[in-house]
């Protein structure tokens, strides 16, 4: 029989400390654990079989596997529930996006979950809420707009970028009732080459623009104001003129035709007049009552010439010699005209010329211009008696003007001040003997020549008159 003396075991505990080994018994072929303690005078083993612990081992192995498995599939039998459930939530979101991207504002989602895909749900919700009414209040502003455009007597049309017709009220539609259709290229409505300039240059040019067209349908005449759209395009009204010229016509036919009618008669009254003054003593009251009907009659004269004049202006019925002149020369023309006046009234009377670019002027219209405005300056200048009369130079005009030292205009009279009869001291202007066509007549002069007209006022520091003339261009 083997020495077990020499055992892993049994040399650690001769040696006096537990000693202990694994190992196959080679007399029964199974693995046995041998553990051996010192005693006195030799040791002690113990051998246990470790076929009994693999048993257990795998008893508990299979234990754990199988618990583990069925762990995994209620796990993962959980895991798909839950992810069925989420997907569901996911897809009902997804068809609600859908029907928000679709145009149905109306759509709602029933969510209540606190979770993540809640809060995502009712955010939707609440933006497809916050649409809807943000869209119902577009709408009605826009049934609100259609309505107040189809109700104009102006023919209204909005032209896209790409020059097709996106709109048109009911005003266009009776326009051109055979020829308005949307998505139509503008061109194919109106023909009109004004209308269509100024369409073109609103929508390119991004500006306000307009135009009279009288194309559109025949003997009749409109005025067509163009302006740009955000984003592109252009919006255009057209108001029909042809009625409101006919009535002007009309009007300045009846002022020329009386005008003309008063001249004779006028002009015999003032003769006879003169002629019985001439004879009259100078002390009778005779005298007293011819001096008046000389001066109404002389007033009424005047008041005839500038009717015939401000007629055959406003009709475009005034020749003008336009030629390129000097500022310095129409300064200086005006200005010898009323210098001497201005030195008898004891007025200083200036001029001041920056500008040396010739401008295109007719010189006697003009002149006419300057003696209104300068005339003015003299009767309502006040007692501080300084006119001053310039140009100065601008980027495509020359803008002349004449300043007084008077009293000055109050603000609400300046934007009336050119519409003929019109006074801001209708008694003291009646008194200088003026007419109340000065300024009208000044005003179609220089409307006439491509120029603007204005004042400028500042009570007790007297008033600007300024009107513009074109630069002459080189070629």
């Amino acid at each position: 029989m083997e020495n077990h003396a020499r055992r892993k075991e049994f040399i650690a505990a001769l040696q006096g400390t537990l000693g202990s080994d694994e190992r196959r018994s080679h007399t029964l072929g199974i693995p046995f654990l041998y553990v051996a303690a010192p005693v006195s005078g030799g040791a002690v083993r113990l051998a246990y079989p470790l076929s009994d612990v693999e048993a257990a081992t795998r008893r508990v192995s299979r234990t754990l596997l199988v618990s583990s498995a069925l762990a995994f599939l209620i796990a993962m039998l959980i895991a798909g529930i839950a992810a069925q459930y989420s997907a569901r939530r996911l897809r009902r979101i997804v068809a609600f996006a859908d029907r928000i991207a679709a145009g149905d504002l109306s759509a709602r989602i029933a969510e209540t979950s606190a979770d993540e895909i809640g809060q995502v749900a009712a955010a939707l919700d609440k933006t497809a809420r916050m649409l809807e009414e943000s869209f119902a209040a577009l709408q009605t502003s826009q049934r609100q707009l259609e309505t107040l455009l189809n109700s104009m007597q102006d023919a209204v049309i909005a032209v896209g970028r790409d020059g097709r017709v996106q709109w048109a009220n009911r005003g266009m539609d009776r326009l051109v009732p055979q020829r308005t259709r949307l998505h139509a290229p503008i061109i194919e409505t109106v023909r009109d080459p004004d209308f269509l300039t100024a369409v073109r240059g609103a929508n390119d040019g991004m500006r306000v623009t307009s135009a009279r067209a009288a194309s559109i349908i025949p003997g009749r005449t409109f005025d067509v104001t163009a302006a740009p759209m955000p984003g592109g395009g252009a919006v255009a009204v057209l108001r029909d003129l042809t009625e409101t010229e006919r009535v002007e016509k009309t009007r300045r036919d009846f002022i020329a035709n009386v005008s003309h009618e008063l001249r004779t008669p006028l002009t015999s009254i003032q003769g006879y007049t003169e002629t019985l003054l001439d004879s009259a003593p100078e002390s009778n009251h005779a005298r007293e009552f011819l001096e008046i009907i000389r001066k109404n009659a002389t007033r009424m004269s005047r008041l005839t010439e500038d009717l015939l004049t401000l007629a055959r202006v406003e009709s475009g019925e005034q020749p003008f010699d336009i030629q390129p002149v000097a500022p310095g020369e129409l300064l200086e023309e005006a200005a010898q005209s009323f210098r001497e006046i201005a030195r008898n009234q004891g007025i200083e009377f200036l001029v001041e010329n920056s500008a040396q670019t010739p401008v295109s002027a007719d010189r006697e219209a003009i002149h006419q211009v300057f003696s209104n405005l300068i005339d003015n300056a003299l009767k309502y200048g006040g007692t501080r008696r300084r006119i001053v009369l310039g140009a100065r130079p601008l980027e495509r005009d020359v803008e002349f003007f004449v300043r007084d030292s008077g009293p000055g205009i109050p603000f609400e009279h300046l934007s009336r001040l050119f519409e003929r009869f019109y006074r801001v001291d209708k008694a003291r202007s009646r008194e200088s003997g003026g007419t109340g066509l000065g300024l009208a007549i000044a005003k179609h002069i220089v409307l006439a020549h491509g120029g603007t007209i204005r004042a400028e006022s500042e009570l007790n520091h007297g008033s600007t008159f300024l009107f513009t003339l074109p630069i002459v261009h080189a070629a």
